[in-house]
């Protein structure tokens, strides 16, 4: 049985090769006499469904950042056409693919309810009372 063979995503999670998808397709914008026959642009797709290496929570986190990226399929597709030639922009597919999971790997810290300190409260019914008074002196009555 051979080894197969994975992509490090960081120190923790790796993903592996068979998951990505690589199609090549023609790019739009300049080009110069190849722009017709070449194909430089890839559409990276990445099996987000049948992925077995990343945990369910972090896959979670990754349906949420892909956003309109993932398909109904489960797969999160990515094009990249900004170089010329092809393997530059396998490259940039990639790289883009391992910063979303990578992004995603990153967990938030949950807020903990913290109640008010008795001076802040003290200082929030003080200010409250100051702007009271100046309020109290603008009218035309007159308090003693």
């Amino acid at each position: 049985m051979s080894e197969r063979k994975k992509i490090r995503v960081n120190e923790r999670f790796s993903i592996e090769e068979r998951d990505i998808r690589e199609d090549f397709i023609r790019a739009s914008g300049p080009g110069g006499q190849n722009v017709n026959k070449v194909s430089t642009a890839v559409q990276l797709r990445f099996n987000l469904d049948g992925n077995t290496t990343l945990p369910e929570d972090l896959k979670a986190r990754l349906r949420k950042i892909a956003g309109s990226r993932l398909t109904l399929k489960g797969e999160i597709v990515l094009t990249a056409d900004r170089f010329r030639m092809q393997e530059r922009n396998r490259e940039d597919a990639l790289e883009r693919l391992l910063e979303l999971i990578r992004k995603a790997a990153y967990v938030p810290k949950t807020r903990k309810a913290t109640r008010p300190t008795l001076a802040s409260k003290r200082r929030r019914v003080e200010g409250k009372k100051q702007r009271g008074n100046i309020k109290k002196l603008r009218s035309s009555k007159n308090y003693d």
